[in-house]
């Protein structure tokens, strides 16, 4: 046991050459166990499950056969919808590059790009089921600024998933703390019978993040929203 220490917690052994950030960054990625279940059952990251949570709880991946992955890096919520649903044709979009994933479709290419709608619905072929946004826009420092700058991808996301998804179908968004604002919430309960609020409990406490869960989408209507201005999108967090 290292002194100081609680039973079991593992402590960085390279820390004398390392920043206090990193090294406190690098201790909480020893001593987390969704970190060390993730190597062990070969997910890329350790935000496959808030997807598995989610889905244990709203249903979102039973019978879905084709789905939008938009903010794919690393690709573990891929990983997840693959397990849950082999036969589906998954489509992935991030600025980032990922590693191959057999049987999806990785584009690698900003999400609001002039083209990448199009690219999206040509590799989907037909309406999604679900659309499953982890994006969050790059940090500057500034919480007000960064909240802006994350739920202009979001309403980007949502207005996205309007155009692609069919009746019934699903979406599911991160957002962060606070939750989805009071005109976007209005727009979710326009277009889906059911939203609502999550935060699972693979997503760390101390992480300003939470999910926004649209069900049973009612299907397109005439009219559309003005489109946001481009924000660069980034991998999850807590990746």
């Amino acid at each position: 046991m290292t002194r100081g220490l609680p039973p079991g917690r593992q402590r960085v052994r390279t820390a004398r050459s390392r920043s206090a950030q990193s090294t406190r960054w690098l201790e909480r990625q020893l001593n987390d166990p969704y970190v060390k279940r993730a190597r062990a059952e070969g997910y890329r990251s350790r935000a496959a499950y808030k997807l598995i949570e989610l889905d244990e709880r709203f249903k979102l991946l039973r019978g879905v056969k084709r789905v939008l992955d938009l903010g794919i890096a690393p690709g573990g919520w891929t990983q997840v919808v693959r397990k849950a649903a082999p036969g589906a044709t998954v489509v992935g979009i991030d600025l980032l590059p990922v590693d191959p994933i057999d049987g999806v479709t990785i584009l690698q290419m900003d999400f609001l790009g002039e083209t990448a709608p199009d690219r999206l619905r040509e590799a989907l072929g037909g309406e999604a089921d679900l659309v499953l946004s982890d994006m969050a826009a790059n940090t500057v420092g500034h919480p007000q600024t960064d909240h802006l700058r994350t739920m202009a991808l979001v309403e980007a996301a949502v207005m996205f998933a309007c155009e692609v998804l069919r009746p019934g179908g699903d979406f599911v968004a991160k957002v962060l703390a606070g939750g989805a604002d009071n005109e976007l919430v209005a727009e979710l309960k326009r277009n889906f019978q059911t939203v609502k609020h999550a935060k699972p409990p693979a997503s760390r406490k101390d992480s300003s993040e939470w999910y926004v869960i649209a069900t049973a989408f009612k299907g397109r209507k005439p009219g559309a929203a003005t489109p946001v201005e481009p924000t660069k999108e980034t991998e999850d967090e807590d990746d």
